[in-house]
């Protein structure tokens, strides 16, 4: 296995924003991936939502079925998505919980005497990331040298489809075999932020064509998002900015719970 990877550190509160618009522009036609630090959200807000994450996915089965996915918003089981259907196993060892944008009224929410501070938790969440995503978006557009307001103007930013997937990977080391919690896919949004609590397992494969596929580790890094562009993105630069695919190995993963938002424009 080749070492881990290094990406560009993206720091939103970098006063020269040409020279952190350059830094993703390697970023993302090198890897397609970079870390976000001084992004706005707070150390504890994320430990915060780590937490109740874990709790709800302590739940019995039976309680999170009550909230079992509809419309894209809700509770997904353990093996009931596989993102690569060319795999003859069941189904990947994870388990997740969709919330979509706030505005609509499509959301499920666990009760708040079930989970107290469960759902303004998760709210406080969505809005600091999509304020995040908001000014990542202009330096975006400025390493695409377009106006830093490109997005703004065409009205992508009008209805954002904004997704929180919390997601958790049990404990599988005791199994022999290979068993992914993701298997490989690629992201179909614009741009997906995620965030771990350090258990590695997150690897891409840059050259997806080739055979034998080499997987590299994607290492995390403290108080940075690891930022990867989607299929959109890959489509709107004529694949200037390249998306490769990803995965999750699950056997290194012990009670893991990643959070991520995938911001997905449409106008």
């Amino acid at each position: 296995m080749p070492d881990a990877l290094q990406f560009p550190i993206i720091d939103l509160s970098f006063p020269d924003r040409f020279s952190i618009a350059n830094l993703i522009r390697q970023g993302c036609v090198d890897h397609g991936f970079f870390y976000l630090v001084n992004h706005g959200v707070d150390e504890e807000l994320i430990s915060k939502v780590f937490e109740q994450s874990s709790n709800f996915f302590s739940l019995p089965i039976e309680e999170k079925m009550k909230l079992v996915r509809k419309n894209h918003r809700g509770y997904t089981a353990l093996y009931a998505e596989k993102l690569d259907t060319t795999l003859t196993t069941e189904g990947d060892s994870k388990e997740s919980f969709y919330i979509g944008p706030l505005a609509d009224d499509l959301n499920q929410w666990p009760l708040e005497e079930d989970l107290p501070s469960w759902r303004s938790t998760m709210e406080t969440y969505h809005q600091k990331l999509l304020s995040a995503v908001t000014k990542l978006l202009s330096l975006i557009a400025l390493s695409l040298k377009l106006e830093e307001d490109f997005f703004e103007k065409v009205g992508a930013l009008i209805e954002p489809l904004a997704f929180i997937r919390l997601l958790h990977y049990p404990d599988l080391n005791s199994s022999s075999e290979e068993i992914f919690g993701a298997s490989a896919h690629s992201d179909y949004g614009m741009v997906t932020l995620l965030v771990t609590d350090g258990v590695p397992g997150l690897q891409i494969c840059r050259e997806k064509s080739k055979q034998p596929q080499v997987w590299e580790d994607v290492p995390s890094m403290s108080g940075a998002f690891i930022v990867n562009i989607g299929d959109m993105m890959e489509r709107w630069t004529n694949g200037l900015f390249r998306l490769h695919s990803l995965q999750i190995l699950a056997k290194t993963v012990l009670w893991n719970v990643w959070k991520a938002v995938a911001l997905s424009l449409v106008h």
